[in-house]
């Protein structure tokens, strides 16, 4: 299987580091942002995102994490049932600004239905998207990433693999490899 490297764990530490001081210019103290990351994998980054925001500024900022297994348009297409992850926010984000973050864009799908999940938390006052990876040219819905990492061109057959070290893997990394 072919495996090309696009990001290493430091260009990943430095991208974590440029959106935390763009959250900072965009949310100054954070009264009125909360952060969500989205399941299975965007609460990786959002935990990463939160503990560096809070050394830089100094401030708490409130963060769950959003699971919009049941709110996707293909939920009920798949040949295996959706195992849900969980939903952990323990506040409304009525009239709030939201920053919803993930590890890859790809279709957009995950996100449209963040978007249906999240209005059983209230109405938000501005949705903006976090990824560290956009893999261009492939959305089924128009969706931009307001914070991106890194812009990839990919096929239909290849795969991004984001490796994180607290899964296990030897150090973070992210790779696009062949599908099987």
């Amino acid at each position: 299987m072919q495996k090309r490297l696009v990001l290493d764990q430091q260009q990943i530490a430095i991208i974590l580091k440029r959106f935390c001081h763009q959250l900072i210019e965009n949310h100054d103290t954070f009264e009125n942002t909360v952060l969500l990351g989205l399941q299975p994998r965007g609460p990786i980054v959002l935990d990463k995102i939160v503990k560096t925001l809070e050394e830089i500024s100094g401030q708490k900022v409130a963060f769950g994490y959003l699971d919009a297994t049941f709110h996707r348009d293909d939920f009920r297409r798949r040949d295996f049932p959706l195992k849900a992850n969980e939903t952990k926010i323990d506040f409304l984000i009525e009239g709030k600004k939201v920053v919803l973050i993930d590890d890859v864009l790809y279709k957009g799908r995950s996100v449209r239905a963040a978007l249906d999940a999240m209005i059983a938390f209230g109405r938000p006052q501005k949705v903006e998207l976090m990824v560290l990876v956009d893999r261009k040219y492939t959305r089924d819905f128009p969706i931009m990433p307001d914070y991106c990492g890194i812009k990839v061109n990919t096929l239909e057959s290849q795969y991004v693999s984001v490796e994180w070290a607290e899964k296990g893997f030897e150090k973070d990394a992210i790779w696009i490899t062949e599908k099987a």
